[in-house]
């Protein structure tokens, strides 16, 4: 089954590049099938067997996902967007759009508020199914550490006092309405102004959604020693005026000194859990009062932890000057 789950993650990367690259000949199932060597049956059986829907279904609101970011940031005509995204008409995109977010393209466009978008499939992930890492390379990167100032922002987000790590957060939070890992991350992707966005099409911090802990009394006791609520949303401007979907919460998270431990590149295969070790031992290890500062523990105080393998592992942590 795992090998399955490894060569449908293939197909659904080949179909997001595809998008990107407005390759249409390349984004048929034929096409895609061919680069697996399955037969188009068997690669759609496979699909909608680890995926849970179909493989049409699951194009045609990628290609919306990615329309509709073009749909809110650029002033492109819609004619041009729905021809890019594999639509034969300004009409067919139209009802498309509105069927699947229940606002027509221009209503969007003025006024975009969160809509929950079909991001990208995670069929296999070695973590998640418990396999740890490969484990044959090891990057040189060493952490780096320093101090900045973060000016005063806004965190949208959602919040659990209970979880312990990332996979425990998504179970919580998925016996929720409304609050599984699909929806809050297509609602995120779709904000537009994040501090934090790169233009990535994932639930992960290129996108600009990272993962949040607040100083929180009624939070567990993690392993800094700290009460901490574990959250995950993204951080945008102070002026920022859109709508908050009713499962999030919107916080002010004012200016303040942070520490960040900071590791390059890697192989996230091979060596995350080795990565998030040698974050740990160096956060450990580290000596605040011979720089004349302590861990900031007061109350409302947020932590962030970005976690994209092809730029860093960075832990941005509050901190006070003694």
């Amino acid at each position: 089954m795992y090998e399955w789950q490894q060569q449908i993650q293939i197909f659904i990367d080949e179909i997001d590049q595809c998008i990107k690259d407005h390759q249409d000949d390349a984004l048929t199932l034929r096409a895609l099938s061919c680069r697996l060597g399955y037969s188009q049956f068997y690669v759609t059986r496979k699909f909608q067997e680890i995926s849970g829907m179909r493989f049409r279904d699951y194009l045609r609101l990628r290609r919306l996902a990615f329309a509709l970011r073009e749909v809110r940031d650029s002033r492109r005509n819609f004619l041009e967007i729905a021809v890019d995204y594999g639509f034969s008409s300004q009409e067919a995109f139209t009802r498309a759009f509105k069927a699947a977010y229940g606002v027509t393209p221009g209503e969007y466009r003025k006024n975009p508020v969160p809509v929950a978008l079909r991001t990208k499939l995670h069929s296999f992930d070695r973590y998640f199914f418990g396999q740890g890492e490969i484990g044959m390379i090891q990057s040189t990167e060493e952490i780096k550490i320093y101090f900045v100032t973060i000016p005063a922002h806004k965190f949208l987000h959602i919040r659990n006092y209970e979880s312990i790590g990332y996979w425990d957060f998504w179970q919580k939070q998925s016996q929720i309405p409304g609050q599984d890992c699909e929806t809050i991350c297509g609602l995120l992707d779709s904000v537009k102004g994040k501090l934090d966005d790169l233009g990535g099409s994932e639930s992960n911090s290129g996108s600009g959604q990272i993962i949040g802990y607040l100083n929180d009394p009624k939070g567990r006791l993690c392993s800094w020693g700290i009460p901490l609520a574990e959250c995950y949303g993204v951080r945008l401007p102070m002026d920022y005026k859109g709508e908050t979907p009713p499962q999030m919460l919107l916080t002010d998270v004012p200016e303040g000194e942070y520490i960040v431990f900071e590791h390059g590149p890697f192989d996230y295969d091979q060596e995350n859990r080795s990565v998030e070790g040698r974050v740990e031992a160096a956060m450990s290890a580290f000596d605040y009062r011979a720089c004349g500062y302590s861990l900031d523990t007061t109350p409302g105080r947020m932590s962030y932890l970005y976690h994209d393998p092809e730029r860093f592992w960075k832990m941005v942590r509050p901190v006070r000057k003694l």
